[in-house]
């Protein structure tokens, strides 16, 4: 057993992110998430994401950076984090927990928008209505999952499961460094200038 608790985290997370550069699956899942979010960008569409807790984090995380700034200025592109605590408790209230991100779904989804869903297990309710509601409107689901994906996986048009993971902290970390690739990718697709 190690002395050094810290170095032995940096080691076990170097690890995961080392499973995941060792799957294509996960490979072709972040280039498919960033052609996805091109598509759904450059034809007027938006980018909606949400997730419970840290994944909540993540969520809105993500969305700031398309409405702010990632790498330099450019035009603000529009995305939207399912996170505004007074419709969370009024929609809960109404509808019922399991509903907050479905009944947001059907509020701002359209056909050609995508869905980003964050899920270290794949099995809560409020992100299996999300997905089945914005699959039914036409908006295209991005699963950034962990632990096998769960029941949400299959209602996922692109799912992006962290292997080897068995703890959140882990798969959160792979979860945020593919959310900043996949702005990345898609900002030197439309603004290359910035990346020349």
């Amino acid at each position: 057993m190690s002395t050094d608790p810290i170095r032995d985290a940096f080691e076990d997370a170097a690890a995961t992110l080392a499973a995941f550069l060792a799957d294509p699956d996960c490979l072709a899942g972040v280039a498919s998430f960033a052609t996805a979010a091109h598509a759904a960008l450059t034809a007027g569409g938006k980018l909606l994401s949400c997730g419970n807790g840290g994944s909540m984090c993540d969520a809105m995380h993500f969305a700031e950076e398309w409405t702010g700034r990632f790498r330099g200025d450019r035009d603000a592109l529009p995305a939207i984090a399912f996170s505004d605590p007074s419709h969370l408790s009024c929609i809960a209230n109404d509808f019922g927990y399991e509903q907050v991100f479905a009944r947001m779904v059907e509020a701002y989804g359209r056909a050609g928008d995508v869905l980003v869903a964050l899920s270290t297990s794949g099995n809560s309710p409020n992100m299996l209505r999300a997905c089945e509601t914005a699959r039914a409107r036409g908006v295209t689901v991005v699963g950034l999952l962990g632990k096998g994906g769960g029941p949400m996986r299959s209602l996922c048009d692109i799912a992006i499961v962290v292997p080897e993971a068995t703890t959140s902290d882990r798969i959160q970390e792979i979860h945020i460094k593919v959310l900043h690739i996949v702005i990345e990718a898609v900002e030197r697709r439309m603004f290359p200038e910035q990346y020349s």
